[in-house]
């Protein structure tokens, strides 16, 4: 959880120099804050579930990952059907700013569980 934690509070630093600088390219969102806190609290629902998944039932380590996955996806799903149900402007920015964020935070995630599983 430091690590997820650690890469969400560099990320928001980005983010946050960029916004203060007029966010020269528009290529943030005004509401990547949003987005960014989603992610950090998705963050910690799944490792604290892949730590419990990994706790009780090694054997079934894979279909425990998978199905952590696929709830993942459905909340990403909802959370961003929720802000186009919403009409957020910019809604292709909105909806770009969120893929990058999620395929960073799933590379970060298998990165994580990769090293547990190569440390047991």
């Amino acid at each position: 959880m430091f690590r997820s934690t650690l890469a969400t509070v560099i990320i928001g630093i980005v983010f946050f120099i960029v916004d203060s600088l007029g966010n020269p390219a528009g290529i943030l969102h005004p509401k990547i804050w949003y987005i960014l806190t989603f992610y950090m609290a998705l963050s910690f629902l799944i490792d604290q579930l892949m730590l419990q998944g990994f706790r009780n039932n090694r054997e079934k380590f894979v279909q425990f990952y998978l199905s952590v996955s696929v709830v993942r996806f459905i909340l990403s799903l909802v959370f961003v059907g929720v802000f186009l149900y919403r009409k957020v402007p910019d809604a292709g920015l909105f909806v770009a700013n969120f893929f990058a964020l999620y395929l960073f935070y799933t590379c970060f995630e298998i990165w994580g569980v990769y090293r547990k599983l190569r440390a047991n």
